[in-house]
């Protein structure tokens, strides 16, 4: 008789909104995480096959279903997931957004992608390439904004002829229950697309047997999947930390400036890796600019009891709030003065934060170096636009960031200055708009990707010789003679 299985390790998910336990999830370990991703690299092969025409066809009906039936579930479930809140809502919009607009345009990207011609260097030698898509593409997704963030990087490889193989952190892991659910009703999707759940055991498996990894997460767990990459010599893609700076020159509406502020940090409890964690602001207009930040802050509602009522939710993790706490912590006792707001605080189990402000900060505190990932405004003076750059270049990542000007002109030449990935001008937060201008993250926050689709085939180049081949004898007596 065979020996039964041991049971499976089992790892706490939490409610954010309550602090208890809501369900124990069952890890995967190596042994799941090869079955599953052997059997979709089985199926990969046809998907490659078929025209991009046709995967457009299979992504189609799915995107069908993401904006059907199952809209509502995933919304739910992120909302489980995160505490609910406004990136949430708007989760299955943002995968009908990617599907649509590479339905519309992965075609002429994989016909652009080919290359055929004649050798340079000899007439008789023409050259033609085949896309050799990466038969597994793993996708390690992080807690906060779980669909967004997961299925940004998930869906773009399959339209390239991809399979796909997605682990989501352990700490959200709901939302993927309707995305499967809708996965399996697509037959031919369900054959190269599918999820292992766990914690970081199951994304190391990930990383042993997949072909290209992307990943999305700190600075910290992003180096050791590089090093992990680096050893099987497999290429990946790194989306990190941010510590996203706003600039707010003397000239800019300061209204607007305040909106874009507000905006830009608070929006998810400023769980977002794009999220305004440094503000400078022109001297002459500090005061003012803090002074109608405040008042505005004032108006913004906890959404508790109601999750759909109100503009900033409880913390995801209980150690991001302790995190978030021990910056503001830090910054006072260098010098700083919260002006509105204060340290998470406890309603019903879940933990949240009023929006934050400070000033006397110093580019010096952790809360201006390190991210911060919470509701925070720490406010720094500067005396003309070279301070602001230089300030708002001295960290480590160079994510995203934001100028406000007087004119689109003015904010555009501080922006061309600052090393990010994405500058919003005139504006904060315009990163969730960013896929198609492929930029890429400076610094600690990411690693460069190639553009487009690319980043997910290899081109092989098929040589054809029309003359008779070179007879390596006969060129020598050539040249004797």
């Amino acid at each position: 008789m065979a020996e039964a299985s041991p049971p499976r390790r089992t790892v706490t998910v939490i409610d954010p909104r309550t602090g208890a336990k809501d369900f124990d999830l069952a890890v995967d370990g190596t042994a799941e995480v090869t079955a599953v991703a052997d059997r979709l690299r089985a199926n990969q092969p046809a998907w490659a096959a078929m025209s991009i025409e046709a995967r457009c066809e299979v992504l189609g009906r799915w995107a069908a279903l993401i904006g059907g039936k199952y809209r509502q579930p995933i919304i739910d479930a992120d909302s489980r997931d995160t505490g609910g809140g406004q990136i949430s809502r708007i989760a299955p919009d943002m995968m009908l957004g990617v599907l649509r607009g590479l339905m519309a345009g992965a075609p002429a990207m994989l016909a652009a992608a080919a290359r055929e011609g004649t050798a340079r260097s000899n007439p008789a030698v023409s050259y033609r390439s085949v896309i050799k898509p990466y038969p597994l593409v793993g996708v390690i997704a992080p807690w906060n904004a779980p669909t967004m963030l997961s299925m940004l990087h998930a869906i773009p490889p399959l339209f390239a002829g991809c399979a796909v193989l997605v682990k989501p952190s352990e700490v959200t892991p709901r939302h993927a229950e309707p995305i499967r659910a809708s996965i399996a009703e697509v037959p031919e999707l369900a054959a190269i697309m599918d999820y292992v759940m766990g914690d970081g055991v199951t994304g190391q498996g990930l990383v042993q047997v997949a072909d290209y990894i992307s990943f999305t997460g700190s600075v910290p767990n992003g180096r050791r999947v590089a090093e992990a990459c680096a050893r099987r010599l497999i290429p990946n893609d790194m989306e990190l930390g941010g510590k996203d700076p706003l600039v707010v020159l003397a000239s800019a509406d300061l209204d607007d400036a305040v909106s874009a502020a507000l905006r830009g940090a608070v929006t998810s409890t400023g769980q977002v890796c794009f999220s305004i964690e440094r503000i400078y602001v022109d001297r002459a207009v500090h005061d003012e600019f803090v002074a109608r930040l405040v008042q505005r802050a004032r108006q913004i509602e906890i959404n508790h009891p109601d999750p759909d009522i109100g503009q900033i939710g409880p913390f995801i993790s209980r150690r991001q709030a302790e995190i978030v706490d021990s910056h503001i912590d830090d910054a006072i006792a260098g010098g700083a003065r919260i002006v509105e707001g204060g340290k998470s605080f406890d309603l019903d189990g879940g933990l949240y934060m009023r929006p934050t402000i400070l000033t006397g900060v110093t580019n010096a505190m952790r809360i201006m170096r390190e991210e911060t990932f919470g509701p925070v405004m720490p406010v720094m003076a500067f005396k003309d636009a070279g301070e602001a750059v230089a300030l708002a270049n001295d960290t480590e990542f160079g994510l995203s960031a934001a100028v406000m000007g007087g004119s689109e002109e003015e904010a555009l030449a501080v922006a061309a200055r600052i090393d990010a990935g994405n500058v919003s001008v005139q504006d904060a937060f315009l990163t969730f708009h960013a896929a198609q201008a492929e930029s890429d993250s400076f610094g600690a926050s990411g690693t460069p990707r190639r553009s487009g689709l690319a980043r997910y085939f290899r081109r092989q180049a098929l040589l054809v010789n029309s003359a008779k081949p070179v007879c390596l004898t006969t060129e020598l007596l050539q040249a004797a003679e």
